[in-house]
């Protein structure tokens, strides 16, 4: 099976069309989370916004697992089948998996660390957050971009 054929209707798969769809809106939803974060980075440690505290916190709760779930089961199926199932789509997913691991655990972390800030109207720690804060949206960043690059572009025709 592959994602797109040489037809002139273009997808060989109707599924993997919409999912491209959804992964480019999840795409942009982790996007501004990440200029979110940004935000908060740059105003430590005396300019900390509670509100946009509690709303980057909430974001980083479940709907990053969501995000990362509908990855691994709808998009990367997709991926794999287009290259014939290939070690090197093998070994791209596996990367992939288990970057969503990594940010899952640093979004868990993350996530306590601006509810406390929320909480009490300061970081516990400014820098240590200021740290961390650069250090999850910086990887995000790449990880969106890598997936962009590899894997939306693999899987949506030429033009």
């Amino acid at each position: 099976m592959t994602a797109f054929n040489d037809t002139q209707t273009g997808w060989h798969d109707d599924a993997a069309r919409d999912a491209v769809e959804v992964m480019r809106r999840a795409h942009a939803a982790e996007l501004a989370l990440c200029d979110r974060l940004e935000e908060i980075a740059d105003s430590l440690p005396n300019g900390l916004d509670r509100r946009n505290c509690i709303l980057a916190a909430r974001a980083l709760g479940q709907t990053m697992a969501k995000i990362h779930r509908f990855e691994e089961q709808r998009i990367f199926p997709h991926f794999c089948a287009s290259l014939g199932h290939s070690v090197e789509a093998a070994e791209t997913v596996e990367r992939l998996k288990n970057e969503h691991l990594e940010d899952e655990g640093s979004a868990a972390e993350l996530r306590d660390a601006l509810r406390f800030a929320a909480r009490h109207g300061v970081a516990d720690n400014p820098e240590t957050l200021g740290f961390m804060l650069r250090g999850y949206f910086g990887a995000v960043r790449r990880h969106v971009a890598f997936e962009r690059d590899r894997i939306v572009a693999h899987l949506v025709p030429p033009g």
